[in-house]
């Protein structure tokens, strides 16, 4: 009897860690996801803006070969005429004439070629300073947060962006504005960053889930309510740390930019975050595009 009850006692204890050891799988598995997720969002963000770089640099240099091969095309009537030239002595003022044209409009082309090639360069030069300026921002804010949960805070490079996710158990309560201490913490960390780089813009977005705020919130209607009232709340806490209010814009998403679509519970959880995504400011790009 005893032994029977021993045996019993090691199957049932073995099935406990068995089931403990799927449990933990299950939470290993779901994190690689989210972080599988992220990153695959991460990698199409860079692709779109490699794409549309490399499209505009294309068409700059397609004109560059435009220019090059009318200049050939030119050099090689100068060329003919030089030759009618030598040959017809008598007809020189004509051809000298003719000769004098073709040398103006290569000097003019050659101009232009040179101006094209001075704004690829620059345009090549800014391309290079502005991701060079995105990944020393990330290193940055991702040196400042680095003491905080990867499931509460994340810091990634989108588009061109450095995106900084927060997730709403890090910073607030259930329906609520009000940022928990720890969430005030990770913020005045990250405005220490920003308030020395004069170069960029701030954008914070708030977003929720798709379940409804509770009826009789006050002052709040919806889910938009929601989303902006904490990103408000959110540039108030940075600003106040000494990021220029100016720099800063909050904005609302509500439901709609969710990570997950599932209806699940992980799904969102996932989904109510704050964003706070920091952009390089683009002047210098625009203007060498803008007359390009």
């Amino acid at each position: 009897m005893k032994k029977n009850l021993y045996r019993a006692s090691v199957y049932l204890l073995a099935g406990t860690m068995a089931l403990s050891s799927c449990v933990v799988s299950k939470k290993k598995y779901d994190d690689l996801l989210a972080r599988k997720n992220a990153l695959e969002v991460d990698k199409a963000g860079l692709e779109t803006q490699k794409t549309t770089l490399e499209q505009q640099k294309a068409l700059l240099e397609e004109e560059k070969a435009n220019l090059e091969k009318e200049r050939a095309q030119l050099e090689e009537q100068k060329a003919e005429y030089q030759k009618s030239l030598q040959q017809a002595l008598k007809e020189g003022k004509t051809l000298g004439d003719n000769l004098n044209m073709s040398k103006s409009q290569i000097d003019k082309l050659n101009a232009d070629l040179k101006a094209r090639e001075q704004r690829l360069a620059e345009l090549q030069r800014i391309l290079d300073e502005k991701d060079k300026a995105v990944k020393n921002l990330r290193s940055k804010v991702s040196n400042a947060l680095l003491g905080f949960n990867d499931k509460d805070l994340t810091v990634n490079v989108r588009n061109g962006k450095v995106y900084v996710s927060l997730a709403e158990q890090l910073l607030f309560n259930s329906g609520s504005t009000k940022v928990d201490p720890k969430g005030v913490d990770a913020l005045k960390k990250l405005a220490t960053v920003l308030k020395d780089q004069q170069d960029v813009n701030v954008v914070v977005e708030g977003h929720t889930d798709d379940v409804p705020v509770a009826k009789g919130t006050v002052g709040m209607q919806d889910n938009w309510d929601l989303s902006v009232l904490r990103a408000t709340e959110i540039t108030r806490i940075i600003t106040d740390a000494g990021v220029a209010a100016e720099r800063v814009t909050p904005s609302g998403r509500s439901k709609y930019v969710p990570l997950d679509v599932a209806k699940t519970k992980e799904a969102r959880q996932k989904n109510r975050r704050t964003e706070i995504i920091l952009t390089p400011k683009l002047d210098e790009l625009f203007q060498i595009l803008e007359t390009t």
